[in-house]
């Protein structure tokens, strides 16, 4: 895996995709219906191409996270209120943008019993009401390793339901402390394992001092795990609040990793210096011969 020191950021690492003055009409659609992204709110540094693009990240059950990541930007601090009001809107913003493929995530809620479950689910049936022809991406949180929460999610049918491993066992307790590696594991495994054949998929960042072997062991559980669609991306610090980059890699590393990937039998693998896992996503679940076919 090629890669190069921290201190300087390398030119291959640089984005830049300024935000195309067209773009303003989305973040006044989402002011309009008091939405907020994951672009947004994680410092995405695809956020400016995305909505360039018309394509964001519906981020579900507010801004404040109940977790402390080490890599993530998102505010941690006292949950508001759930909106129940806010599904319904997620739904008419994606008819407004005329969106073919939604992707939903959330904020992790520990306060509440479910996790958020039933909020995931109530977004996924308002989609499907507004944008019948539309896909639907979940990326959900751990619920705590809840299978009643898993099924609540599940049972509103998802095309593909998406859970990040993020990072080594060896790193969780720096990167993810208040995950479990097992945790995640046995989430994905569980919901490829759902009654319906359920797409399933998880990324992974390097750049936080992860090993070559660490990175191919954590590819050959998600393998196991049933793991269809895997994204791989470099770690980029949001500020200097959180994790330092170790290493950068480039794009031939990447390259080699997802042949790496390929070799253990992912189906569809995504992988690139400025890849997220809800980055492309329409075109990577369309690319999935093996996959995208279910409805």
């Amino acid at each position: 895996m090629a890669s190069t020191s921290p201190q300087r950021l390398p030119e291959w690492a640089r984005k830049g995709s300024p935000l195309d003055p067209s773009a303003r009409a989305l973040r006044v659609l989402f002011r309009e219906k008091a939405l907020n992204t994951v672009c947004e709110e994680a410092r995405c540094p695809n956020l400016g191409e995305c909505f360039s693009r018309g394509t964001a990240t519906f981020m579900l059950l507010g801004d404040r996270c109940t977790r402390r990541c080490g890599y993530c930007a998102v505010a941690t601090a006292r949950p508001q209120p759930v909106d129940p009001e806010e599904p319904a809107r997620v739904a008419e913003a994606a008819a407004r943008l005329g969106l073919r493929y939604v992707v939903l995530t959330a904020v992790a809620r520990d306060d509440l019993a479910d996790g958020g479950a039933s909020h995931f689910a109530a977004a996924v049936r308002a989609v499907r009401r507004r944008l019948p022809a539309a896909r639907v991406e979940v990326l959900t949180p751990d619920f705590k390793g809840e299978p009643s929460a898993l099924a609540a999610v599940l049972g509103a049918a998802p095309d593909v339901f998406n859970h990040n491993i993020e990072t080594v066992p060896r790193l969780f307790a720096r990167v993810r402390p208040q995950g479990g590696y097992r945790r995640s594991l046995e989430l994905l495994a569980a919901a490829k394992g759902w009654p319906r054949s359920q797409v399933t998929k998880s990324g992974l960042m390097v750049g936080l001092g992860e090993t070559d072997g660490e990175v191919g062991a954590v590819l050959a559980d998600l393998r196991s795990a049933g793991v269809d669609i895997v994204t791989i991306g470099q770690y980029l610090r949001p500020t200097r609040a959180h994790l330092p980059v170790e290493q950068y890699v480039s794009p031939d590393g990447f390259r080699a990793l997802e042949g790496r990937a390929r070799a253990l039998g992912f189906p569809t693998v995504h992988a690139g210096v400025f890849v997220r896992s809800s980055y492309n996503a329409e075109e990577v679940f369309a690319a999935a011969p093996s996959v995208s076919g279910r409805h």
